[in-house]
Order: C-alpha cells, then sequence, then structure tokens
C-alpha cells in the first residue's frame, strides 16, 4: 500500500521535487493517516474543526454545501490523484468548514495533521522544508487564480466576461488555449452554453475573434481591449 501511496503522490503538487524515500519518510514522520470512504459518504462536515490537510488518493470527492430547502450544491469537484482540498481552512482560525466534503464514489483520503504543516519537526528535515514550501505555492496559485475569477465575475456583460477569459489565456499572436471546453467554460460564466455559443458567434461575426472547431483566435487584441 506504500508504494502505491508513493507512486499517486509523485504528481501531487504537494509532493514536488520529492523522491518516494522523502515522501515515504514524510508520511511516517506525520503520522498521516489513509482513510477509505464509500460512496455518499461524508469526509468533513461543516461543523467539524478543521485540523487535517485532505489529499485524494483515489476516487473523487465533491465540495458542498445544502440550500434551505436541503438541495445539495456541488461547488467544486476533486477528481485527480494528489489533489488537496480543504486546505484553507486549516490556516483561517475558524472553527468549522463553509463546506462539507462527501466521496461521490468509493475513495481514499490521505489525512496529514495541521501540526506537521505549521513547523519544521525539529531534525531540519529536507522534505519537511520541501512539504511546507510546495503548500505555500499551492496556496500562492489558488488564491492568484480566485483573484483572476474575480476579475472575470466583476465584469458587467458576458462579452466582457468572455473578453476576459480569451484574454487571459491568450499568448501575444492572439492564439487562445483554453483549459477547459464550451460547456466547463458556460458552468466557469454562470451562464447557459446557448448564452455562451450565441456570444461567441456574434463576436465572430463581427470579425472580433476566429473560431475554428475548437481553436479560437483573437483577431485584434486592441480592439478586443475596447470590450472591457
Amino acid at each position: 500500500m506504500v508504494i502505491k501511496v508513493e507512486l499517486q503522490l509523485m504528481d501531487s503538487p504537494l509532493f514536488w521535487d520529492m523522491t518516494k524515500e522523502e515522501i515515504d519518510s514524510c508520511l511516517a514522520c506525520s503520522r498521516s493517516e489513509i482513510i477509505p470512504y464509500e460512496k455518499d459518504q461524508i469526509i468533513f462536515s461543516q461543523h467539524d474543526k478543521p485540523h487535517k490537510l485532505h489529499v485524494l488518493l483515489e476516487g473523487s470527492v465533491a465540495i458542498c454545501n445544502d440550500s434551505v430547502s436541503g438541495k445539495r450544491n456541488i461547488i467544486t469537484s476533486i477528481d485527480k490523484a494528489g489533489e488537496l482540498f480543504g486546505e484553507v481552512f486549516l490556516f483561517l482560525g475558524k472553527e468549522g468548514y463553509d463546506h462539507y466534503a462527501q466521496a461521490l464514489g468509493p475513495s481514499t483520503v490521505l489525512l496529514i495533521p495541521k501540526e506537521f504543516l505549521y513547523h519544521n519537526c525539529g531534525e531540519n528535515c529536507d522534505y519537511h522544508t520541501k512539504l511546507i514550501s510546495n503548500l505555500l505555492t499551492i496556496l500562492a496559485q489558488k488564491a492568484y487564480y480566485l483573484n483572476r475569477k474575480l476579475q472575470i465575475m466583476s465584469a458587467g456583460t458576458l462579452r466582457q466576461k468572455v473578453a476576459r477569459v480569451l484574454l487571459q489565456h491568450s499568448d501575444v499572436d492572439g492564439q487562445v488555449s483554453l483549459p477547459m471546453n464550451r460547456e466547463e467554460m458556460a458552468d466557469f460564466l454562470n451562464v447557459a452554453r446557448p448564452s455562451l455559443s450565441r456570444e461567441l458567434m456574434r463576436m465572430q461575426k463581427e470579425g472580433i475573434i476566429t473560431i475554428h472547431k475548437k481553436d479560437i483566435i483573437i483577431n485584434d487584441k486592441d480592439a478586443f481591449q475596447e470590450i472591457l
């Protein structure tokens, strides 16, 4: 099981630049736990005190909250081995989570105690320093991502939102490389997919962009900036 866990974590940003031996030492030193969950089982609830870092090993997990009527709203899904969830709440000093985590299917999660992330163990272990440094990088990247999304969602019109997304993912030649398909982009912008498609078609008709299958090219970045 240890070997399998090491292989699953090799690509995790939390264990970046760490050898299998260092990962093994890290898990042992931190006294981490590997917990299996069944489908629909709650991993942590809103009333739980955050005291563990959660790392997905297998399966998929939904981060949710419930409406007043009791309907489950899925905020995001975690489905990549090595991905973290619930980590922000470890450092906020809050008594509980804003959301709850639920297994979408049979899943396995690595739990790393909060105390291990706050300070070095005293042995000046390189792997411990790497882990904390990697965690800081992950938190910084997530803050950067949320800031970029806030810039997009604060736009007044759908066209402005689309323009900001395309600009953020374009190179100097105007070639857009989106990390999401059309349906995912609609979800990201919180709009219906037909509405997004109609707006893209209007922008192409006006000569602002060119769409060829899955490729999008911004024809004139200066003119494109005027949309914003």
